[in-house]
């Protein structure tokens, strides 16, 4: 007898249903792996909201995807007092986290298991732990692998060859542990930039594809070669014919080279008289004035010379002109002022300040000065006063706006008093010259640090420098923007960024783009302009966060705003880079060298990129951004003082995670 096909169609149908159903990773399987974690090791996972209904994206330390569905793709818990061993199996839900960082806690036992089968893995931070036993060849199964720190734990037995397979590697941070044996060939990773394994009990040579690597890497064993010392046993065949050809080369050369030195050495001599010449007719010309530069001084009041170049000086002794506002005994009138700051006027210079030594007209025709460089408002002076007072002078161009405006909004930016902004001290306005002047701040611009010498000599910038100079300038921007809903500074760049001898940063040149005509819209700021700006005379506050995210990019790549390889601007630039992968091609080459950093790094880099939003009202404000700067540097104080994370400054807001 022949079944009944609706008879068939409902067997298969319970078969079907005896089958176990497959499970597709999703926000509940995630979650339920991090309460995994939190039940194992503690610490202050134990605060997390687990009746929050945006668990697990909410819990501190968790990072969930943007695009729908939300999945977790980032773990940051460093430093937060966890302990134990994580079960095995913690992980295995977890397909598209891309970033976990456990690093400063007192973790204990192997890896767990579930950790090497996660497909989206690309950056792992397990340094400063207790883990112990072997790292298993199936790390190798991480190949979208980029950063891997397992620094400072109890990890033993041989380095597995297998890490080979991780091409994509940029950093390998494997020492202070008790790996023993040789070195494996790791010649297949050729981006590795960030390489150490001292300290261990490695034995051998070093393999030559590592050979180019700092010998400090490999301190601590009894290892040899590359950087080491040679090692023992008769030299290389290929090394000894290579030097017999050498030294036949140096033979047979020995005539031409003296040809060279005796060619070389007419020419060195021709520069050097040729330079001497230049010098002199330069001094010839530095005692006299350009006459273009006289006839300015015939139609002003003061001028600050020194425009032909830095190091020219020109003493001014006679004034010609009426000044403003004030006659002869006119000095040290009180004007109005908020607060303590006081105004007076010194025949025609209108001063500013609490206290302290006031300058007159007089004090600053007397002076000597030099170019200290031309901005996007005008030429900066630095003028040397009698008695040992230094100031900085900006003689403005391209005023737009009328006097009694000019004057309004001038002596709003001489009441502006804040410890991380150039304090204005004075200005001068006439029909044909408008003065300002500054605080004179003497290590120069951040954009000079940035981008000046980068060669043999130059003292580079640290982690704990920039991440100071990046919450100062915040603080003070910050403090502008407090003034009201339309205060801006209107050019934010790394030139606007002055320090002081202990490198605190200053914000300068706010409130000067209101004064500009149209024609002095400056270019050159094209790289920090946000995207809906149209008049540069009108900046809103959100627009400023833009420049001041395209500065934070500056200062953590070390890149210029429009200047790179890639003939991109920096925000399109770094956030390319960042959607495929995060790699040490972001960060400046300076900044690398810091160990344990990396997390704090990768935080303020997610904060310049917000700040960057191509929508304004996706940006934060600049009290916000502060603030999330104040964590990034308080965590990365506490890491320094407490490096193994056991005492951890409480509270339930962890905003040192990202």
């Amino acid at each position: 007898m022949k079944p009944h096909p609706l008879l068939l169609t409902t067997i298969a149908l319970s078969l079907l249903l005896l089958l176990p159903a497959a499970v597709k990773p999703d926000l509940s399987a995630d979650l339920s792996s991090l309460l995994t974690l939190r039940s194992a090791v503690g610490g202050r996972t134990s605060h997390w909201n687990l009746s929050s209904p945006s668990a697990p994206c909410s819990f501190f330390g968790v990072v969930c995807s943007t695009s729908s569905p939300q999945r977790v793709t980032e773990i940051h818990l460093p430093g937060a007092t966890l302990s134990g061993q994580i079960p095995p199996d913690t992980f295995q839900n977890l397909t598209l986290l891309h970033t976990l960082s456990l690093r400063f806690n007192r973790l204990s036992g192997p890896l767990p298991v579930s950790l090497f089968s996660l497909p989206s893995l690309r950056a792992l931070y397990l340094q400063q732990n207790h883990f112990s036993g072997l790292v298993p060849d199936s790390l190798s199964n991480l190949t979208s692998l980029v950063r891997l720190n397992l620094a400072g734990n109890n990890f033993s037995g041989q380095i597995p060859p297998s890490l080979n397979n991780l091409t994509r590697l940029a950093t390998l941070y494997l020492q202070n542990n008790n790996f023993s044996g040789s070195i494996p060939d790791l010649s297949n990773i050729r981006g590795l930039v960030q390489f150490n394994v001292s300290h261990n009990d490695l034995i051998g040579a070093v393999p030559e594809s590592l050979s180019t690597q700092p010998a400090s890497a490999f301190a601590g064993n009894s290892l040899c070669g590359g950087p080491l010392a040679a090692c023992s046993g008769s030299p290389s065949t290929d090394g000894a014919i290579a030097g017999v050809v050498e030294s036949k080369k140096r033979r047979k050369l020995s005539g031409g080279a003296i040809a060279g030195i005796v060619v070389g050495s007419a020419i060195g001599l021709l520069v050097i008289l040729a330079i001497l010449l230049l010098l002199c007719r330069k001094k010839r010309n530095t005692e006299k004035l350009d006459s273009k530069e006289v006839d300015a001084l015939n139609r002003t009041e003061i001028a600050i010379l020194g425009e032909k170049a830095a190091g020219d000086v020109n003493n001014v002794n006679s004034l010609s002109g009426n000044g403003y506002g004030a006659k002869k005994g006119d000095d040290d009138v009180n004007g109005n002022a908020s607060g303590n700051v006081s105004v007076s006027v010194s025949k025609g210079l209108v001063c500013f300040g609490k206290t302290g030594r006031e300058f007159s007209l007089d004090d600053l025709l007397k002076a000597s000065a030099e170019v200290l460089g031309k901005g996007t408002f005008g030429t900066a002076y630095k003028a040397g006063l009698e008695g040992g007072m230094v100031v900085a002078v900006k003689r403005l161009r391209d005023v737009a706006v009328p006097e009694k405006e000019f004057r309004e909004k001038i002596e709003l930016v001489g009441r502006m008093e804040h410890e991380n902004l150039v304090p204005l001290r004075a200005y001068y306005y006439s029909r044909d010259e408008k003065l300002l002047v500054y605080d004179y701040m003497p290590m120069g611009s951040l954009s000079a640090y940035l981008h000046g010498n980068r060669g043999a000599g130059r003292t580079p910038l640290n982690w704990e420098t920039r991440s100071s100079i990046a919450l100062g300038s915040a603080r003070g921007i910050t403090h502008l923007h407090s003034q009201g809903p339309t205060v801006s500074h209107g050019n934010i760049k790394s030139s606007n960024i002055l320090l002081t001898t202990s490198h605190q940063p200053r914000v300068s040149d706010f409130g000067l783009s209101q004064l500009a005509g149209p024609n002095s819209t400056p270019n050159r700021i094209d790289g920090y302009r946000a995207p809906e700006v149209t008049d540069p005379r009108k900046i809103s506050q959100k627009a400023d966060v833009y420049s001041f995210g395209v500065m934070l990019l500056e200062l953590l790549t070390g890149k210029a705003p429009t200047h790179n390889e890639e003939g991109v601007d920096l925000p399109r630039w770094v956030q390319s880079v960042v959607r495929e992968e995060w790699t040490s091609e972001v960060f400046d080459m300076e900044l690398l060298r810091y160990n344990n950093v990396e997390e704090e790094m990768v935080q303020l880099l997610q904060l310049a990129i917000d700040c960057v939003a191509q929508y304004p009202d996706r940006r934060p404000s600049m009290g916000e951004v502060s603030s999330r700067i104040e964590d990034i540097c308080r965590y990365s104080l506490n890491q320094q003082q407490n490096p193994f994370g056991d005492v951890i400054n409480g509270g339930g807001d962890d905003s040192d995670a990202l």
